[in-house]
């Protein structure tokens, strides 16, 4: 799958992330893919956004498609305007791109099956499946590595005064023992407002 990171300290942000590609049993690395950088940058409202997504390998080229056909409809300023902006783009997801939103559980919403973390000028948040949004004050990941990176960056956190030291110090967690991920990493950074 993926560890996607996303670090907070001293007003600078850094997103960061893993580069492996997987089908099934097979392994697409950053040796053999051009386009290995899960992370992609777009002008928004406010700033630049850095969006990095796990799940399906498609998620990336339909969200870059998305952005660009639908511009004015993406914003990713504040918490609710997120959850506004997944409510605006979720019909479009299943409309023109054919997102298939059934998942196995009986979940409360339809799902978009899409998992992620954005960086800007306002802070670094976490976008869930069910078009849930949080905001973080230090640090999150998500993606298969996820469990291994939040533990790297909580040993990290107090230990370095830079947000992409902690943010590597995740994603090479995240390499280094989920086979979903793989070095190298990229890693993008932006001071925050206070």
């Amino acid at each position: 799958m993926s560890t996607i990171v996303a670090v907070l300290k001293n007003n600078t942000a850094c997103i960061a992330a893993d580069s492996l590609t997987s089908f099934g049993d097979t392994k697409q690395s950053a040796e053999f893919v051009t386009d290995s950088d899960k992370i992609m940058r777009f002008s928004g409202v406010v700033s630049d956004n850095y969006m990095g997504i796990v799940g399906s390998a498609a998620h990336q080229l339909v969200m870059q498609n998305l952005i660009i056909n639908h511009a004015d409809k993406i914003d990713f300023s504040n918490r609710l305007i997120i959850f506004n902006t997944l409510k605006t783009i979720h019909p479009i997801l299943k409309e023109e791109y054919f997102l298939n939103s059934k998942e196995e559980d009986d979940d409360s919403y339809e799902s978009s099956r899409v998992d992620a973390l954005i960086m800007n000028a306002n802070g670094i948040f976490g976008l869930y499946s069910l078009r849930e949004v949080d905001q973080y004050s230090k640090f999150w990941a998500v993606g298969s590595g996820s469990e291994f990176a939040l533990g790297a960056m909580h040993a990290a956190y107090d230990q370095y005064d830079d947000a992409e030291a902690i943010a590597c110090a995740g994603i090479t967690a995240g390499a280094t023992f989920d086979n979903g991920s793989a070095l190298p990493m990229t890693s993008y950074s932006m001071d925050v407002k206070s």
